[in-house]
């Protein structure tokens, strides 16, 4: 895969952030995503992608490996795994304009719930919530499909676990572990649909240590900014790129 200068900087520039997203800015989970489809083929961004993802997981559980809600996780995982198998069935179907197309209205679906999950006011944190029967269904599913066709399951991950109502630190362990496991569960359905190659593969590698790096450094930045402003920032960039997908 041949790259242009500018590619390779907006590449390593997407993979930093996937790592900062990692640590505490969950606002960038759907900017870097944008950024990758724009810069490279649609269908080719998803597989190049998850590499970089699962490096920034990495980094995340072993930071936060203790500090997980697994009740919550096992309630998922099955639920997940439909959606995941759902997405690839959708992914063999479309081309790679349809793949634009797709992974634009997904962003601009995730970035309305977004912005209107942050204009709600937070709970007291721990405080217990009934659970809904339906709640781990409907995130699940929803969340393995996006990730699969999009890998932008990070605000519908976000809401479930905001519904939970789960610890600061409980929250980003659950949610590190997550993806953690449904990314590598994804990972022999990528390289089936042709997601992972050897072209995007080698491009991942490349970019993977921007992501560690970000992942690394995160904290401290997120202590140095203001993260709602950050936040709105990210889904004011997000929604424009969604919109120049959809043209």
């Amino acid at each position: 895969m041949h790259l242009e200068l500018w590619q390779w900087a907006l590449g390593a520039l997407g993979a930093f952030l996937v790592g900062l997203s990692k640590t505490g800015i969950t606002g960038l989970g759907i900017l870097n995503v944008a950024i990758f489809a724009l810069v490279f083929p649609a269908r080719d961004s998803v597989g190049l992608v998850l590499v970089i993802l699962i490096c920034g997981d990495l980094v995340a559980v072993s930071t936060y490996r203790r500090d997980a809600s697994w009740g919550h996780l096992w309630r998922l995982f099955p639920w997940a795994a439909v959606g995941v198998v759902a997405g690839y069935f959708a992914l063999g179907r479309v081309n790679d304009l349809q793949m634009r197309h797709l992974i634009g209205v997904i962003l601009l679906a995730l970035v309305v719930f977004q912005y209107v999950r942050s204009r709600r006011p937070a709970p007291p944190e721990g405080e217990a919530r009934p659970a809904r029967p339906w709640l781990a269904p409907l995130a699940g599913i929803t969340a393995g499909f996006t990730t699969m066709v999009a890998n932008a399951a990070g605000p519908v991950m976000v809401l479930y676990l905001l519904a939970m109502n789960l610890p600061k630190i409980v929250f980003v362990g659950t949610a590190a572990w997550y993806f953690l496991v449904i990314n590598l569960f994804k990972v022999p359905f990528s390289a089936s649909l042709g997601l992972i190659n050897p072209a995007t593969l080698s491009v991942s590698l490349w970019l993977g240590p921007f992501a560690v790096l970000g992942a690394l450094v995160g904290r401290p930045i997120v202590e140095r900014l203001d993260q709602r402003r950050f936040e709105l920032l990210a889904l004011a960039l997000t929604f424009a790129a969604a919109l120049g997908m959809l043209r």
